[in-house]
């Protein structure tokens, strides 16, 4: 006798297994239904109630019920578009529209809206039969977030963003507010979302289905320094960018478009195009001499990388007793804002410091508020004037009218050009940690790695954002830990104070599977498999390339020959390395004291 569980949907037998629910043993079958409030990642709430099925039991009883919230049953039948069905959708769908801001035209999520999507799709036209509620209490826009935007009057009350900032980031500095009719979403005590304890990953508007949460715009700033005859601008290109941004033009996840993206930022007016991936080669020959150093010394272990800003504001503000065990480095962002900073003028003719404008093109949301560090200028100017994530990059082509697909693709500009593969794999969870081991083993053995590959370290998902590597340097065991979440960052961190963590460095990344899921990414909230493809495409590049540990790039070589004279020196530090701040509200000194 068979134990396969089978149910019919749509008059097609399906066979389930450890679903959690109805809705993917759906979407497994090839049938889909819209959702707003549901995210793979998240847990199950139930709330928008778009995702009902009719649903008849072996009994012949029939019900309706939100596929999201039901699990999957033997020998049930299920229907997802019946007339009763359809009917409970567009009821629900107008009542959104009927109390919601409907200036799509001016949104920022506006032909990727969720509600506008399926608004057009059920074919609603005409709420005029219900008060317009919203109209009675418009609520103000908050902009105080350097990364992220609030809008009130566009907010569905899905509870994805709640959902989100609990669940990855283990924060509330969101949640519901009021009752009944008066319901809102808002960040804690009703302030401006500048003034809580948000770490700007973005995580929160990545679920938003509507314009109620998005990324703060600076498109239009770097136009104007683009046609601007006075001013040059150099732009670099983050890792994971590569791998995300042919999705807004119709490519597969994780392809690697590079060449096509300096060939737009050419085509566009950028002067000069860098890629980021050279400063994480630079990055790691800081931090794997700084681990080296610890390691020997015995002194403020574990390490903690620094190249999430996310991660560094939430040690700051709920930590900072713990910031000496945060790497000093700066992130490969802010390194090579620096290099540029202070090089360019010096290699390419018509280049000052005072025309020289930096914009970095980042996965990530959170960069906009690490460009604007206090720590993070000189002479009274940030070392980066703007970042632009990728999405914002792909709206910059799309109006500037270039055919993406069709450019011809071209290399980065020297003398910072070439790049490892330990620098290209910085965008997915556990390549930080992976290029430092590549070279720390080499800087304390003489000798390379055998196998540069070490895939203990890669991939995380919704079960497994926490992982342990035991690294054997000749003989001495070296144990690195990768995770993904602050969430799950903050049970490692609870380890290190009761004294049971047995691990020498902590490899952290705010957004679950590191930056190839930023919050500045195309969205994917609905396909956790796009997150894998892009990190693939990370790790396929990786293995194509000529040099794969950072130590081994020339260009790197000649920078360090020429101008930083050794990984450590006093030079690099003072261009390399960065302080940090306790941020802690209230006071902590005080709480330490008592």
């Amino acid at each position: 006798m068979s134990d396969k569980k089978t149910l019919i949907i749509n008059g097609k037998e399906v066979e389930f297994t450890d679903e959690p629910n109805l809705l993917e043993v759906i979407r497994k079958a090839g049938f889909n239904v819209p959702t707003f409030c549901y995210r793979p990642d998240l847990t199950q709430y139930g709330a928008c109630r778009m995702c009902v099925v009719e649903v008849e039991y072996p009994n012949g009883r029939t019900i309706i019920n939100s596929s999201c919230t039901m699990p999957p049953e033997a020998n049930i039948k299920v229907k997802t578009n019946t007339e009763r069905t359809r009917r409970i959708r567009k009821t629900v769908l107008e009542l959104l529209l009927a109390n919601h801001d409907r200036e799509c035209t001016t949104c920022d999520k506006s032909g990727k809206c969720e509600l506008q999507q399926y608004a057009e799709e059920y074919g609603i036209k005409d709420v005029s039969k219900y008060v317009q509620l919203r109209k009675d209490r418009y609520l103000p826009i908050d902009d105080s977030n350097p990364s992220i935007v609030r809008d009130p009057n566009k907010c569905i009350l899905c509870g994805a963003c709640v959902r989100a900032c609990a669940e990855f980031q283990g924060h509330a500095v969101l949640g519901f507010a009021n009752r009944g009719s008066k319901t809102v979403v808002q960040p804690i005590a009703g302030k401006p979302l500048g003034s809580v304890d948000c770490v700007f990953c973005g995580q929160c508007q990545a679920v938003c289905p509507t314009g109620a949460l998005t990324i703060k715009n600076e498109v239009n700033p770097v136009w104007s320094l683009i046609t601007d005859p006075n001013k040059k601008v150099a732009a670099q290109i983050a890792p994971s960018v590569r791998v995300a941004i042919g999705e807004e033009f119709g490519l597969e996840p994780g392809a690697n478009t590079i060449g096509l993206i300096n060939a737009a930022l050419k085509e566009i007016g950028f002067d000069l195009v860098f890629d980021t991936n050279f400063s994480a080669d630079l990055t790691i020959m800081e931090e794997a001499h700084e681990f080296v150093e610890r390691v020997s010394k015995g002194e403020n272990l574990p390490l903690f990388t620094s190249c999430c800003p996310a991660w560094v504001r939430y040690l700051e503000l709920q930590h900072p007793d713990m910031l000496n065990h945060l790497s000093s480095c700066k992130s490969p962002q802010g390194m090579l804002s620096m290099v540029l900073r202070e090089l360019v003028p010096k290699y390419f003719e018509g280049f000052t410091p005072e025309n020289l404008n930096i914009v970095s093109i980042m996965p990530c949301t959170a960069k906009k508020a690490e460009a604007k560090r206090e720590q993070l200028q000189k002479d009274g100017k940030y070392e980066t004037d703007y970042v632009l994530t990728t999405q914002e990059l792909a709206k910059m082509i799309k109006s500037a009218g270039i055919d993406f697909k069709s450019l011809e693709p071209v290399e980065g500009d020297s003398p910072f050009a070439q790049y490892t593969g330990a620098g290209t794999i910085f965008g997915a969870s556990g390549g930080v940690a992976e290029a430092a081991v590549r070279t720390a083993y080499e800087f304390v053995t003489g000798e390379p790695l055998s196998d540069l590959d070490i895939k203990g370290m890669r991939g995380v998902d919704k079960n497994h954002r926490c992982k342990d590597v035991e690294i054997d340097i000749k003989g001495t065991k070296v144990k690195v830990r990768v995770v993904s979440t602050l969430k799950e960052a903050e049970k490692s961190l609870q380890e290190i104070k009761n004294g049971t963590a047995d691990f020498h460095m902590l490899e952290v990344m705010a957004c679950p599977g590191g930056c190839i899921n930023g919050g500045g990414q195309p969205r994917s909230c609905d396909d956790t498999h796009i997150k894998e493809k892009r990190a693939q495409g990370l790790y396929k590049e990786d293995s194509e390339l000529q040099y794969r540990r950072s130590n081994d790039n020339p260009d790197i070589k000649k920078l360090y020959a020429e101008y930083l004279e050794a990984p450590g020196s006093h030079k690099a530090h003072e261009l390399l390395h960065t302080a940090y701040e306790d941020k802690f509200k209230g006071s902590y000194k005080d709480v330490v004291k008592a």
